[in-house]
């Protein structure tokens, strides 16, 4: 395996933790072909409960998408690298991927 894979399963990056429950979200978004990578970000502490887990679209970013993972005690900053980011979102809401 060549260095660049080494946090690398499927398409989403793993050196950093990913809050609970949001993996299988993040592996759904990986399956899309117009997506190239998935790469969690900083997280954190939430006030609230019993919200299910869910992925939420904010923007554009110079690299793909910026998707906000929440559950009912955190929330991560998760960037979707891709090249057609509109294509992407609309993909990601037509699967209902993403809120």
């Amino acid at each position: 395996m060549s260095k660049d894979n080494k946090y690398r399963a499927n398409k989403i990056k793993r050196e950093h933790t990913i809050i609970e429950d949001i993996l299988p979200l993040l592996e759904n978004l990986s399956k899309l072909t117009i997506v190239k990578s998935i790469i969690p970000g900083r997280i954190n502490r939430r006030g609230g409960s019993g919200i299910p887990p869910h992925l939420k679209l904010k923007y554009n970013t110079p690299s793909g998408i910026k998707v906000l993972a929440k559950n009912s005690s955190s929330i991560q900053e998760v960037f979707v690298v891709t090249d057609e980011p509109d294509q992407a979102m609309k993909v990601m809401k037509e699967r209902k991927l993403v809120k």
